[in-house]
């Protein structure tokens, strides 16, 4: 079925959302939200560990169910929806590559850091070759210059990827500095670009709009903004304020507004709001699945988790080092420890 789309919206509630629920979704959710999701003609559903490929592990978050599993329960019922995975190069392999398209999934995005695109292009290649729509997907892209940001797209695009994205992996930019980079590499790459946001300090769907009006054609959301830190871009709310600027998106609003509300809205154990540790993923610069290991350290060694996300934004830490969240809240503890002995 063709569907006008001036604007291409990838849900990532079934990825990103995974670290909102520590990543325990079931096959018979998966179902439930990708059925609706495809009766929505959203165009693409995101589904993996929160992590990616292979994401699965003590240090990234055990997951209730294989992700092997959600993937073919997901192309099950997703109708005209095409199934989309991401992998991170050192966590997810070719191998699970490979498996993830013999389960029917269309596209493959392929994540690093913003200075490490080199690292993508064994995947996106082994993707691109099994007839996969590719996706470079550059994490953390505050903490590169623009020129550095398009360096690293330009490397992407060389890789066979079909649209490389801006990623705000801390909610950190600020519109006007998304707007520059969308900017820079509309004009450097002859491919699509992209734009993921997070909602850490409030900007997503203003940063979302900014990349939109300087010529982003591929979008992420996630519904009901169930996704990591304080959630991704809210997809049905994006839905209806490109629809007032008669920008077309082909989603069914209402159905994904009765998704959100009926569907999406009881997975939640708390609402995705901006709470003080989401804020300070933001205001820190740091990665915004480390919200909830922050928070366990924080139970561990009896520090404050903002103090922890602060020395995280500090040190630069990035996706990958996990390990060192728990060594800079035994660094606290000892530190405030000693200043009151």
């Amino acid at each position: 079925m063709n569907v006008k789309r001036d604007v291409v919206i990838t849900e990532v509630a079934l990825r990103d959302g995974s670290h909102a629920i520590a990543h325990q979704y079931t096959v018979d959710q998966v179902l439930r939200v990708a059925k609706a999701l495809g009766e929505a003609n959203v165009p693409y559903i995101e589904v993996s560990h929160g992590d990616g490929l292979g994401g699965s592990s003590l240090q990234y978050g055990l997951s209730h169910t294989h992700e092997m599993e959600l993937i073919e329960a997901a192309v099950s019922v997703s109708g005209n929806s095409k199934i989309a995975v991401l992998v991170i190069p050192g966590i997810g392999t070719i191998k699970e590559i490979k498996e993830a398209a013999n389960l029917g999934v269309k596209m493959a995005r392929v994540a690093t850091h913003v200075t490490e695109a080199d690292v993508s292009a064994q995947h996106l290649a082994v993707a691109k070759n099994l007839g996969l729509e590719t996706v470079g997907f550059l994490m953390m892209s505050h903490m590169a210059p623009v020129d550095t940001l398009v360096n690293q797209a330009s490397l992407m695009e060389s890789y066979g990827a079909d649209t490389v994205y801006i990623v705000d992996s801390a909610g950190a930019l600020l519109p006007h500095q998304v707007a520059e980079r969308v900017r820079a590499l509309r004009h450097s790459l002859s491919v699509n670009v992209g734009f993921h946001a997070h909602n850490n300090m409030s900007l997503a769907m203003a940063n979302t709009l900014a990349a939109i009006q300087e010529g982003a054609q591929r979008i992420d959301g996630s519904i009901r903004c169930l996704g990591a830190g304080a959630g991704n871009t809210q997809t049905e709310v994006l839905v209806a304020v490109l629809e007032h600027m008669g920008i077309v998106t082909g989603i069914d609003l209402y159905k994904m507004m009765d998704t959100a509300e009926d569907i999406i809205a009881p997975l939640l154990k708390v609402p995705q709001e901006i709470t003080r540790d989401n804020l300070v993923l933001g205001y820190a610069g740091v990665y915004s699945s480390f919200l909830l290991h922050a928070q366990r350290a924080s139970k561990r060694f009896g520090v404050d988790s903002r103090d922890i996300l602060i020395e995280l934004g500090k040190h630069k830490v990035v996706g990958g080092q996990e390990d060192m969240i728990v060594d800079v809240a035994a660094e606290l503890a000892q530190v405030q420890a000693a200043a009151r002995i």
